[in-house]
């Protein structure tokens, strides 16, 4: 997969979407800064105004290389490779090593009936019996402990990775009022 660029109409739907999700964070920011109610924030000072636009983008910029990290141990607890994983930043295979150093992990020969899943800051271990049928034990970000319910197996590695990613996103830090 190689690294895509955006049609001119995508680039204005991405632009929007950002200064929607921007905009609250901003008057916020501004509006502890000076005490002024967030719908009095563009009344400010002109540079006031925009240096709390700049550190609003700050904090997304924190955010997105916080979420572009666990997207990369995802890929990478799925089996992609550092080369894969910067052919898609495009960054080369040492710049991918280096930007996110343990997204992917070499499995010991032993462990070819286990998978690492890591998501939303949890970790599961999806394990293949010798019948072939797949469960999965997790423990969540919020540190939360899970397993399959009532001895459930599932035919596919991929099924059982679909309810570990669940239980990991219920037990996520910051997702639906979880801390």
């Amino acid at each position: 997969m190689m690294v895509s660029e955006i049609t001119p109409e995508e680039q204005v739907e991405l632009d929007k979407a950002l200064y929607d999700a921007l905009n609250p964070l901003a008057s916020a920011i501004r509006s502890r800064e000076t005490g002024l109610p967030t719908d009095r924030m563009w009344e400010a000072d002109p540079v006031e105004v925009a240096l709390s636009v700049l550190a609003a983008w700050k904090v997304m910029d924190v955010e997105v290389r916080r979420l572009a990290g666990q997207a990369a141990a995802t890929a990478g607890s799925y089996g992609a490779s550092y080369e894969q994983l910067g052919a898609v930043w495009g960054i080369t295979r040492q710049g991918a090593r280096k930007k996110w150093p343990d997204a992917v992990s070499r499995p010991a020969p032993a462990a070819a009936g286990k998978r690492r899943l890591a998501l939303f800051g949890g970790t599961a271990e999806l394990v293949q019996a010798p019948a072939g049928d797949w469960s999965w034990t997790g423990k969540g970000a919020d540190g939360a402990s899970g397993t399959v319910a009532d001895g459930t197996r599932y035919a596919t590695a991929e099924e059982a990775a679909a309810h570990a990613g669940a239980f990991l996103k219920e037990h996520a830090l910051g997702i639906d009022g979880h801390s």
